[in-house]
């Protein structure tokens, strides 16, 4: 699904996210889009696209947490109604699978998050628009 935003040259959000979800450029899809776990870099080596600009703040915990949460729990009940382990149990079971599940998802839910952002031309991804951030230039 291609989007066009304020007369910028559509961007396909779709391929967009599935290159964020892969931890890739949003405009190339060959250059890595983070420089270390979740430091998103400056810009592609591939490409050149810079991508400081992102702003994707809480947004890749909250949905991390919302997705586990979503799958986890259900897993935990059909666990506890099928076997009823003692507390200690669960929290053998449950703390580390929920923990390198979160580790693990959160790079890709973030990359995609900043994907999206340079999709839809969102803070400072619009090459129209440059100075129009009231929050200057984020490298976080």
């Amino acid at each position: 699904m291609a989007v066009e935003i304020s007369g910028n040259p559509p961007r396909d959000l779709g391929l967009s996210l599935r290159r964020g979800a892969l931890l890739r450029c949003p405009n190339c899809g060959i250059g890595k889009l983070f420089a270390s776990y979740l430091k998103v870099a400056p810009q592609c080596r591939h490409c050149g696209e810079e991508l400081h600009h992102h702003r994707a703040d809480d947004a890749p915990p909250y949905f991390t947490i919302l997705l586990l949460g979503h799958v986890l729990v259900p897993m935990l009940l059909a666990v506890e109604v099928a076997y009823r382990p003692e507390l200690w149990v669960h929290a053998m079971i449950w703390f580390p699978i929920t923990v390198a599940s979160a580790m693990t998802l959160l790079p890709h839910i973030k990359g995609a998050l900043v994907n999206h952002q340079w999709a839809l031309y969102m803070h400072g991804f619009d090459p129209h628009d440059r100075g129009s951030d009231p929050f200057g230039q984020c490298s976080g």
